[in-house]
């Protein structure tokens, strides 16, 4: 029996037993029970106590027969759960409860279902791993086969270092490091009075290299005053400074201690006074005062010590930054993102709200449209023409207010009816001739004939957005990991009014009580990221919207423009907000700057990404905006790109 145990809670069977193949690797530390009721999960829970077993993690599912997040947030009822991590499986109900469940810290992690391969797996490592090193760090490393290696072996390091400092040379441990330097200091220049035959004690101009990056060094320099630079070459072979040294630091002690050659290269920047030491002067020193041992040992771990900090903060560093440009190269950002996991599931929750309403009411609107299609037309002259309006409904493209506009106009002027104008334009008719003639000599029949066929269109043009909503669902769940895969993406030739239309779509719950008005030229198709681009349409919509007054205007427009001797697609992007300020207009592409109220989480990729992806096209975004007027957002796309990204 192992010292703590895990507990999962889901009444679906088949995901109990998924859950245990998956987590299988943990039961050589943790004892994993199972539970698909409530009942059985608290009489494991009272089995385990009986055992005087603590639990270190409980998953369980939510879902609208089993209330997982009430269970967990009452686990600190009992001593042996008060300190166990949490982690839902949430269905996607109730998630505003959930979220504030996780903001308040009741809930510790939030899965959402379908579950990708190995996240919870992943998760499971995260969540014990933190359990381990609050609960039990002295034993860390017990746990370093299952759990995240580094982490433990980080803590264990750490953990073992202030364990020894506080037990070794007890008189020394509580001095600072510069009580404790001047203290060295005067024991070596108490030694070298008497004796200096080497000329220990030096002192050098600025610019005086001490060590040389990949050379060997045999000297170990203990600065008095002054100060040194170490420099390290990048990969393009240009030194870079790496840290400063003062009073009471070593410079070349790791490779004075290893014998292996220096690992920067050292060069005072100051007057700097320094104590040279050989290893055979270090050695006579050491055996001929007996009190300077602990002493410089005691400085010699502390500056080992410093290193090894900063290498170690120096690679999490590294890591986090090249996971951050690697995010912002492929449109993502998600790294910091684990750590505000209440604001990540909020954000998709809400992206995901609109597209699904959308397919929630198209799904009302076929259920209707069919039905009064099979019930109610039998004449196969109606429906043959109603067969043809819906698959034509499918592929239409979308026109401008102005195109259905002056369209109509061009046909009121032959038929003279005004409605059957505007109904014809709308459903593709005006150039039939039959249609025309049929409107011009009985138009009141006409009329009855186009309410038939409007049933057909409305159903196709229903179904074309039930299937962009249901790939626009597709792309962000695959984007749970960051916003979009733009590197695993190729460009093709598209039209780029359509990657609008689409993204349209999924805006259309928030645009109902506003005004969208479409000016689109005839613009060739473009070769692009299409994935990529459609994220800045959305953003730029988004933000859009977000401007708006109680009635908002949006004014997206399309045309070609020179400039430079290039010829450029222009998307113009133009909402009647309250604007934007001179001094904010000149940071709105910076990274992680936001102009967003707190609370509002915004669709996670920001106007820097929209840039950068605009940078990848060769292309750039900038701004006009009149405060308290309007704010005109452009995109400059070229219609020809070199072969820079192929």
């Amino acid at each position: 029996m192992n010292q703590y145990a895990l507990l999962c809670l889901d009444n679906n069977p088949i995901s109990i037993e998924q859950w245990r193949h998956e987590l299988r690797e943990f039961a050589t530390k943790f004892d994993l029970h199972t539970a698909d009721s409530f009942e059985e999960a608290e009489q494991a829970l009272e089995y385990l106590e009986s055992q005087n077993q603590t639990v270190a993690l409980v998953i369980a599912s939510h879902n609208a027969n089993l209330n997982g997040a009430d269970f967990l947030i009452h686990l600190d009822r009992m001593d042996n759960t008060k300190n166990a991590r949490k982690v839902l499986i949430s269905c996607g109900q109730d998630i505003q409860a959930i979220v504030s469940a996780v903001n308040e810290g009741r809930l510790d992690y939030c899965l959402t279902k379908p579950l990708q391969n190995n996240v919870l797996y992943k998760t499971v490592v995260q969540e014990l791993t933190t359990y381990v090193l609050e609960n039990d760090k002295d034993n860390a490393l017990h746990y370093s086969s299952v759990l995240d290696q580094q982490r433990l072996l980080r803590s264990h390091i750490d953990n073992k270092m202030h364990s020894y400092r506080q037990g070794f040379i007890t008189e020394y441990h509580q001095l600072s490091d510069s009580e404790l330097a001047d203290q060295v200091i005067g024991a070596l220049n108490q030694f070298f009075e008497k004796q200096d035959d080497t000329k220990a004690c030096r002192t050098y101009s600025a610019d005086h290299l001490l060590t040389v990056e990949g050379k060997e060094n045999r000297f170990l320099w203990f600065i008095t005053e002054g100060e040194v630079a170490l420099y390290k070459k990048d990969k393009h072979g240009q030194q870079r400074e790496v840290v400063r040294h003062q009073k009471g630091n070593i410079v070349g002690g790791m490779s004075f201690v290893t014998g292996e050659c220096s690992f920067s290269t050292a060069i005072t920047l100051t007057k700097t006074e320094v104590i040279k030491l050989d290893r055979d002067i270090f050695a006579k020193v050491m055996h001929t005062n007996t009190s300077l041992l602990p002493l410089f040992t005691n400085l010699l771990l502390r500056h080992f010590n410093r290193r090894l900090q900063r290498s170690i903060n120096t690679k999490i560093q590294l890591q986090e930054t090249l996971e951050s440009l690697e995010s912002a190269h492929q449109q993502l950002i998600e790294g910091e993102k684990m750590a505000m996991l209440g604001q990540l599931v909020a954000g998709v929750a809400h992206e995901l709200n609109n597209p699904v309403s959308a397919i929630l009411r198209g799904t009302d609107t076929l259920s209707s449209n069919i039905e009064n299609i099979v019930d109610s037309y039998a004449d196969s002259t109606t429906n043959h023409q109603g067969s043809h309006m819906l698959k034509a409904a499918l592929i239409a493209k979308p026109m401008s207010t102005s195109e259905e506009r002056e369209l109509a106009k061009q046909l009121e002027s032959k038929i003279h009816h005004r409605l059957l104008s505007k109904k014809m334009v709308k459903l593709g008719l005006n150039n039939d001739e039959e249609s025309v003639k049929g409107a011009k000599s009985n138009p009141d029949a006409m009329l009855k004939n186009l309410e038939s066929l409007e049933r057909y269109h409305l159903t196709g043009t229903t179904l074309r957005s039930i299937k962009v909503c249901a790939q626009r669902i597709t792309d962000m769940v695959k984007s749970l990991k960051g916003y979009a895969r733009v590197d695993d993406e190729t460009f093709h030739v598209v039209d780029i009014h359509e990657g609008i239309e689409d993204t349209l779509v999924i805006f259309e719950n928030r645009l109902k009580l506003h005004k969208l008005v479409k000016e689109y030229s005839e613009i060739p198709p473009v070769r692009c990221l299409p994935i990529a681009l459609q994220q800045v349409w959305t953003n730029l919509i988004s933000n859009a919207i977000d401007a708006f007054p109680e009635r908002g205007i949006l004014e997206i427009s399309s045309k070609i423009e020179k400039k430079e001797g290039q010829t450029y697609a222009v998307v113009n992007f133009k909402d009647n907000g309250h604007g934007i300020s001179e001094e904010i207009k000149e940071r709105i592409f910076e990274l992680n700057y936001t102009t967003k109220r707190e609370g509002n989480f915004g669709l996670g990729i920001g106007l820097s990404i929209c840039q950068q992806i605009m940078h990848q096209h060769h292309g750039w975004i900038d701004v006009e905006s009149k405060l308290g007027e309007y704010t005109n957002m452009r995109v400059w796309l070229p219609l020809l790109l070199t072969t820079a990204e192929q």
